[in-house]
């Protein structure tokens, strides 16, 4: 697959997810907030805390859903970039990398959904954000400069192998 459709798969495939991850945590959202609100859930003692739990939660689902209006929205206006021969990873970089035990990985730099694996063709996409620790450790990196990754388990070293 050539490397522009191939990088629009990708972006298709994440707003894909992500839309279907908003109307999921909306209708979740709606059901905690129906279950806080109804009469059952009203306090039976001071020690009853089940409304106060199931507020708790439609609270949270709301912020869920504030997270994922925003990312879909950043998602709605991301242009692809070309990216040429000596260009620098940037924002929608499409990067094969190669760690020091010879394992290959290629990554999707977007500006939301960070963390997502995307089956494209035979491949796994991972989307990285720029805020992550792997997202800053790959931005500015041209291909064959390698990228330290600390981790709780020590250091990965990653070699960009190719953008798109």
């Amino acid at each position: 697959m050539a490397a522009d459709l191939r990088k629009q798969a990708v972006l298709a495939a994440l707003r894909a997810r992500l839309a279907a991850d908003l109307e999921s945590a909306i209708e979740r959202q709606l059901q905690a907030h129906a279950a806080a609100i109804h009469e059952e859930a009203r306090p039976e003692n001071d020690k009853d805390t089940q409304a106060t739990e199931a507020s708790y939660v439609a609270r949270g689902l709301a912020q869920r859903v504030d997270d994922l209006q925003m990312a879909v929205g950043q998602l709605a206006t991301l242009q692809l970039q070309r990216f040429g021969e000596g260009d620098a990873i940037a924002l929608s970089a499409l990067v094969a990398t190669e760690d020091q035990h010879g394992a290959a990985a290629t990554y999707f730099l977007a500006p939301a959904g960070g963390g997502l694996k995307l089956p494209i063709g035979d491949d796994e996409i991972s989307v990285v954000t720029p805020g992550s620790p792997l997202g800053r450790a790959l931005l500015g990196k041209l291909v064959g400069d390698e990228a330290l990754l600390r981790t709780g388990q020590g250091g990965r070293t990653l070699t960009v192998i190719a953008i798109a």
